[in-house]
């Protein structure tokens, strides 16, 4: 069994990496489009000047971004955070952790409120035309969440219902998996998890990064192992030359977390899937 996870999480580690050296090419390509669009953050040199990172992150997105019960914030996110600090700034905790809705997650960077957006943000074609995107820290996806003990893959879902939310792009996914299933639209992550109490539905779909913080919250449920898309995570950045630095230094640590297999410990700390 040992050789076996030691393979997947080998495996992963290269997937990260191939991943990684992707995004780098393609950020070095795409420096003179940059300087189509114009963006407000604080460049390196004036970062480095005034001692701290300001980060956008999460605090109600458990284990990504969240607070604990004393009030502080913990999570994958925050943990890198503050790695990048250490390397950017050269100080520990020389970081503002600046929490944001969903909707602000971009305009945060774009309106010089912060310097970068760490906030399970996935890298798209549509918004890489208005931010720059690091290389990936983690690779989110649609999975499947049940209390039902008889569902042990996949296959077992086979005609079974299926809770997703409505218009979500976990629909296509579940759909070319299980074509057979029953799916039963809900309109928040509250109203799916009343219809699994209520045995309406046999199991919900949505993103890993989401249900893993279901599970953890709600033990009596578990993820099953396979994963439905790959959706990379990675940090918002502001576009334009005069953030070249900027985005060269965090892409260069995040290459380092993940050769040293720093983001793979963190992520299997807070519970999160890696396959």
């Amino acid at each position: 069994m040992d050789n076996g996870c030691n393979r997947w999480k080998a495996a992963y580690r290269l997937h990260l990496l191939i991943s990684a050296a992707i995004f780098l090419l393609l950020s070095f390509s795409c420096v003179i489009a940059d300087t189509q669009l114009s963006a407000s953050a604080a460049e390196m040199p004036e970062i480095q000047r005034r001692g701290y990172l300001n980060v956008a992150v999460k605090d109600n997105l458990r284990p990504l971004g969240f607070r604990d019960a004393s009030g502080n914030l913990q999570g994958l996110e925050i943990d890198l955070a503050k790695a990048l600090a250490v390397d950017l700034v050269g100080k520990p905790n020389a970081v503002k952790l600046q929490p944001v809705a969903n909707r602000d997650r971009l305009s945060a960077v774009l309106d010089n409120k912060v310097d970068m957006a760490i906030a399970r943000v996935t890298a798209t074609s549509s918004r890489s035309r208005l931010v720059s995107f690091s290389v990936p820290y983690y690779f989110d996806g649609a999975v499947l969440v049940t209390k039902d003990t008889s569902l042990q893959r996949l296959s077992d879902l086979a005609k079974r219902k299926i809770g997703v939310l409505k218009n979500s792009s976990t629909i296509a996914n579940v759909r070319y998996y299980l074509p057979n299933a029953e799916l039963v639209g809900v309109n928040s992550y509250q109203e799916a998890f009343a219809l699994l109490e209520n045995n309406a539905a046999n199991a919900f779909a949505a993103d890993a990064s989401v249900l893993s913080g279901w599970v953890q919250q709600y033990p009596q449920y578990r993820l099953l192992p396979t994963k439905l898309s790959t959706e990379p995570l990675s940090v918002v950045m502001p576009k334009g030359l005069q953030y070249d630095e900027l985005r060269r230094r965090v892409n260069e640590a995040i290459a380092r977390y993940i050769h040293s297999g720093w983001l793979q410990q963190r992520a299997t700390y807070w519970g999160l899937p890696l396959r």
